[in-house]
């Protein structure tokens, strides 16, 4: 893949982030996901159209991107977003597996228009007990029989 391509693949995700903003759908953010030099899943953030808050751009276009592929890994693929992920959708890009990932604005630009994902990098960062959102692990014995059976399972598809 030439220079050219890259700038035509972060062009089209900044695209995606600019025509949400004009049509009203959700925040500036747009992402697609790249397969052999071919876009193969747009994305764009729709958190507040869908009353959905795991729609950020980069996780509708993975989601778009695996129906695809008919898989739940992005090998061989290439993500280009137009901001730098936030703790959520980095997540997700680790699950999926992709190659490469580009990114535009950065997290910091980001934080300039109230989109400031540190407090999540921060809670992260804590012991479970000094985090803000109250959190306490419960049932634990009970819920290991589905891990048993998942380690024990002869069907499992391991990711």
């Amino acid at each position: 893949m030439n220079k050219t391509d890259h700038y035509n693949f972060m062009r089209e995700a900044i695209r995606l982030s600019v025509e949400n903003v004009r049509l009203g759908k959700g925040g500036p953010f747009g992402a697609v996901v790249v397969k052999d030099g071919k876009i193969i899943a747009r994305g764009a953030n729709n958190v507040t159209k869908s009353n959905d808050p795991t729609a950020h751009a980069e996780v509708v276009a993975i989601r778009k991107a695996c129906q695809v592929l008919g898989t739940f890994q992005l090998d061989g693929c290439e993500i280009y977003t137009s901001c730098e992920p936030c703790p959520m959708c980095l997540g997700a890009i680790y699950w999926a597996r992709p190659d490469k990932l580009y990114y535009a604005n950065s997290k910091e630009d980001a934080a300039t228009i109230e989109f400031d994902d540190q407090f999540i990098y921060e809670e992260l960062a804590r012991p479970i007990s000094e985090r803000k959102l109250f959190t306490q692990q419960m049932m634990r014995g009970e819920a290991m029989e589905a891990f048993e059976k998942w380690k024990n399972s002869l069907a499992k598809i391991e990711y």
